[in-house]
């Protein structure tokens, strides 16, 4: 696709501009000990935690991977964005007052506090993995996919611009760079993002809403949010478990362990800035199937003829985006791949430095572990663009992430949930928990090999729930002596918080009940 001369400069202006805002930042902040680098000092208010949170979310996985799956399953797909919503008020709620009230730093910290060192060693070097060589690289390859079929550049050097994109304030600006860029890339993502499906949709039917009806009127079955078993992409999403099943395990891993996402929130000045800001991610996922679904599904019904799924969203940029808007369409694809990257990296980083390294060789300078905190960020980047073109070929990469990151988070789920909620949980039986996780969704997938792997997570979160219970109560006749105290008090929240609770529970049932 070419590219205008007012796109060229809107698209690099962007890149330019951001790049220098984020080097600034770094510049500003590069005497700082190891809370506000990793923390951004505790001082993040509600919008830039909550603008934050869908920056670092949304990415190539979601533009790209997901739009590739709309095109292929529709609308069902948004299940992932719109359970999400809910999935953020559960941890807003119950998650979040926890790991503030014991000043959190790192999700294996709080499995040390709770449980014991292997428990928090064994998942700390999960995690920094599957950051660098699952969730890195498939952002890096998805990012260079899209770079490859708008611009025509080389898979190689997309990949390595992205990297040297993301590291410009993603090594040493750490977390305060990260979340100040993702505030502007979070605006620059939704309006750019808007501007692709609005105009897609005016191509359709003359205008968004007309556009939008004959979407449903030509392809009535890319709307049906809840799928039967005769349905080709059943094993992906099947049926009535994307609303009382598996896709709980994956969202409650998602939104309330995983490093990438909970820092953030970690990052409040207080419960109350973390839970609006959490409260407005909510908001803000219930608008984004119309980003990064209703692109794929619009592919589908103008007739995109296409070698890979994951090319709807560059057709429809290549294709029904005019001058000026393409570059600025393409530059909130960017925002959404360099504040994924962003995010992850630093995550890595500060669960390699905080749980790996600072305990490991008993190092205590703030100057010493921020330097071995840069240090690995560099090399997380470095691992992902050696990885990443190896991933080419793949099917629709959102789907791939999903059933992979659902090897282990069963197990993740059933150790925090347990760990959090119930007093006897024992330190065995979460370490148990752990190192059965990945051989029982293995052996599952192997054995049942039509089994949906949304169910596989289900039956394994049961199956692990009994591991760590039964272990638990052999050892623990009262509460385990690490025990965490709470109280009903602990989740009070505040009216407005109460009130945008069922607005939301309000729009995902009307959603749910026309389209189900």
């Amino acid at each position: 696709m070419e590219f205008a001369k007012l796109d060229f400069i809107v698209f690099v202006g962007y890149l330019v501009v951001l790049a220098t805002i984020g080097i600034w930042i770094s510049v500003k902040n590069r005497n700082r000990n190891e809370k506000e680098y990793f923390l951004a000092g505790k001082s993040l208010p509600w919008w830039a935690i909550g603008g934050s949170l869908i920056a670092s979310n949304i990415s190539a996985e979601q533009f790209i991977g997901m739009s590739g799956s709309g095109y292929v399953v529709g609308m069902a797909i948004a299940s992932y964005e719109l359970m999400a919503a809910l999935t953020l008020i559960i941890v807003a709620k119950f998650f979040l007052p926890i790991f503030l009230k014991n000043n959190i730093y790192t999700m294996p910290q709080f499995l040390e506090r709770r449980f014991d060192k292997r428990v928090k060693s064994t998942m700390a070097v999960f995690w920094v993995l599957l950051f660098v060589f699952v969730n890195i690289t498939s952002v890096l390859y998805l990012g260079s996919l899209a770079l490859k079929t708008i611009l025509d550049i080389d898979m190689v050097y997309g990949v390595i611009g992205l990297a040297l994109f993301a590291a410009t304030f993603s090594i040493f600006g750490g977390l305060k760079a990260v979340v100040w860029t993702d505030v502007i890339q979070v605006v620059v993502l939704v309006f750019g993002g808007l501007v692709s499906s609005i105009l897609v949709l005016e191509a359709l039917g003359g205008d968004f809403l007309n556009g939008f009806i004959t979407l449903m009127e030509k392809a009535p079955e890319k709307f049906d949010m809840i799928l039967d078993k005769g349905h080709a992409e059943y094993k992906n999403l099947p049926g009535i478990s994307v609303l009382v099943g598996g896709l709980w395990v994956a969202n409650l891993y998602y939104w309330g362990t995983n490093q990438y996402i909970i820092q953030r929130s970690l990052g409040a000045k207080n419960i109350r800035e973390a839970q609006k800001g959490t409260i407005f991610a909510a908001f803000l996922k219930i608008l984004l199937p119309i980003i990064v679904v209703v692109p794929g599904i619009a592919a589908y019904v103008l007739g995109a003829d296409l070698d890979l799924p994951d090319e709807a969203y560059p057709w429809v940029l290549k294709n029904y985006v005019g001058t000026g808007l393409k570059g600025l369409a393409f530059a909130a694809l960017i925002s959404a791949i360099g504040s994924s990257l962003s995010s992850m990296v630093n995550s890595a980083t500060t669960i390699f430095t905080l749980d790996i390294y600072k305990p490991l060789f008993k190092e205590e300078s703030s100057k010493k572990l921020v330097f071995i905190g840069k240090a690995f960020a560099g090399l997380s980047l470095l691992l992902g663009v050696i990885v990443a073109p190896m991933l080419g070929g793949l099917d629709q990469a959102f789907q791939y992430i999903q059933e992979y990151t659902g090897f282990i988070s069963p197990g993740v789920v059933v150790v925090f949930l347990f760990g959090m909620f119930w007093k006897r949980a024992s330190a065995n039986g979460a370490f148990w928990t752990i190192v059965f996780s990945i051989p029982l969704s293995i052996v599952i997938k192997y054995v049942f090999p039509d089994f949906p792997f949304m169910d596989r997570m289900g039956v394994s979160f049961l199956v692990l729930t009994a591991v760590l219970v039964v272990i638990s109560l052999m050892e623990n006749k009262e509460g385990d002596k690490k025990a965490i105290s709470i109280s009903p008090e602990l989740f009070k929240t505040s009216r407005a918080f109460n009130i945008s609770t069922f607005i939301i529970i309000g729009i995902l049932a009307f959603l749910y009940a026309i389209w189900w």
